[in-house]
């Protein structure tokens, strides 16, 4: 760190680390290395009211994010918290607010806000300044940011009452944009007598970039032309999708291609389905006849309007230059989604059951097997009632024959008392005994025959009882047995496409890098 902060004589320089021509992933590991050996030299330094250092960051986007946590973004937000009491300082700077995370702007004691682009950038500064002083005007301030005029910045700092415009001086700059390692290592090649050498020049860490190509009847230096309408870009090499169609951080041609966005409309009444979605491509060679169509999630940010000095166009069969070509070039694609566009859901059948776009099979199987619990305990229910008509009515006959039993046996102990009752009164009054017995034994006998008949009946309509219970159990176990198997009876059903059901965005034209 002392040695891009100070030369071998002592005083102080700047030292500027090029990033442009690294993708994202080696920006993070620089920014990541450098800030992590910042801390820990500015940790070895005494505190201090002045200040000391400063680092600055053109453009911090994708180093702070509000919701990812990438390899700089710890760095950064220690030098936030801890840095100005060691008198270092950090200045950054960004386009978009909201692709910052709320804790880097709490920690901001200075601040120089531009015209804004969107609500919600400005939404974002209000509610951040808010925060951090808790006494700001907001209607105020929201009224100063949204009259800024070109050039002039609201500087709002946390130890003054009111915040202030100011303007930044002309500057003649040719506005050259990121430059290719071989620029860099021939800006850096001749350094000016007594410069150190503890800088590292990029020609000493960037390989050289291949020659570019001789212009031949297929390149040309300048950019064909392209009909009205159609927007212009050049691929960032550092887009995640970049190696899919071949581009190249040193390239030595630039080739046509198209990037395209069409939303689609996946409708089906029965299934329930009302699916709209965004289907991204881009088709590269853009050429006549057939074309290479690449599915890639791209947005605005893959693309720029920087392109590489000297790297010439190739040229292309594909009328760039005609409405034509851009109308059957969407054509050709709206067709093509028309005829492979579709999207799988998920059908029960027996259960009249349909999927949700993007459901698991495990989700909607869950589902099914809730619905199919339901179903049955319905079906249960049913023949419960059913069953339950059905024993109430044996239970009253269980009932009526169990009286008539206790009747008969009841009628049976009365004639035994008779019979004793009798036989003590013929002894007495000297009356025939053996008529008398007999009697009475018939009696007795008949009303055995009685209770004989009612018990029997009683037992025949409990073992009906137990046998409609039993037969109940069974029909309920192959109720849920037969829905648990209708549960499983799932299979896919694939959705199309109507064509007015497709809506094709206007194409752009994106120049590739190439080796």
């Amino acid at each position: 760190i002392p040695s891009l902060l100070w030369d071998p004589d002592g005083k102080p320089q700047a030292a500027i680390v090029y990033l442009a021509h690294l993708s994202d992933d080696e920006r993070q590991f620089v920014v990541t290395l450098i800030l992590s050996k910042l801390i820990t030299w500015m940790r070895s330094q005494p505190g201090s009211v002045d200040l000391r250092a400063l680092a600055y960051m053109d453009e911090v986007f994708g180093f702070v994010p509000p919701t990812a946590n990438p390899p700089a973004k710890q760095p950064i937000l220690t030098l936030l918290k801890q840095a100005r009491a060691f008198g270092v300082g950090l200045l950054l700077s960004t386009q978009n607010p909201v692709d910052l995370d709320y804790k880097a702007m709490s920690n901001a004691g200075t601040w120089c806000i531009g015209r804004l682009q969107t609500e919600r950038d400005k939404a974002r500064i209000l509610e951040a300044l808010t925060s951090v002083t808790g006494k700001v005007d907001v209607g105020a301030l929201d009224d100063q940011i949204s009259g800024l005029a070109r050039r002039t910045f609201l500087l709002h700092n946390t130890r003054d009452p009111q915040p202030q415009l100011f303007t930044t001086r002309w500057a003649m700059s040719y506005l050259r944009g990121p430059l290719t390692p071989t620029q860099i290592a021939e800006l850096t090649e001749v350094r000016p007598e007594g410069t150190g050498t503890a800088v590292t020049t990029p020609a000493a860490v960037a390989p050289a970039a291949p020659p570019v190509a001789n212009l031949g009847e297929s390149t040309v230096a300048v950019m064909p032309p392209v009909v009205d309408g159609i927007a212009v870009f050049h691929l960032d090499p550092a887009a995640e999708w970049a190696a899919a169609v071949g581009a190249a951080p040193m390239p030595t041609r630039y080739e046509a291609g198209a990037a395209v966005r069409i939303t689609v409309r996946y409708d089906d009444t029965r299934a329930g389905v009302d699916h709209v979605t965004e289907w991204e491509a881009v088709v590269f060679p853009l050429a006549e006849g057939d074309r290479t169509v690449m599915e890639v999630d791209h947005d605005s940010r893959d693309f720029t309007d920087v392109t590489a000095a000297s790297v010439p166009y190739e040229l292309t069969d594909a009328r760039i230059d005609s409405t034509r070509f851009w109308s059957s070039l969407s054509s050709t694609l709206k067709e093509r989604m028309y005829r492979e566009g579709k999207v799988t859901i998920f059908k029960n059948a027996p259960l009249k059951l349909y999927s949700r776009v993007g459901e698991p099979i495990e989700d909607f199987a869950a589902r099914c097997e809730a619905a199919a619990d339901e179903a049955a305990d319905r079906a249960t229910a049913k023949l419960r009632d059913s069953y339950e008509k059905r024993l109430r009515r044996v239970q009253l006959a269980i009932d009526k024959y169990g009286a008539q039993a206790n009747a008969a046996a009841d009628d049976a102990r009365s004639g035994d008392f008779d019979l004793v009752a009798g036989t003590v009164f013929d002894m007495l009054s000297g009356r025939s005994r053996s008529r008398s017995i007999a009697s009475a034994s018939k009696a007795r006998r008949a009303a055995q025959r009685r209770v004989d008949a009612a018990t029997e009946k009683v037992d025949a309509k409990v073992a009906e009882y137990e046998v409609l219970q039993e037969e109940f159990q069974d029909e309920v176990a192959d109720l849920v047995d037969e829905w648990d198997v209708k549960a499983g009876e799932i299979e896919e059903v694939a959705i199309g496409l109507e064509k007015d059901d497709i809506t094709v965005g206007d194409p752009v034209l994106v120049w590739i890098p190439r080796a």
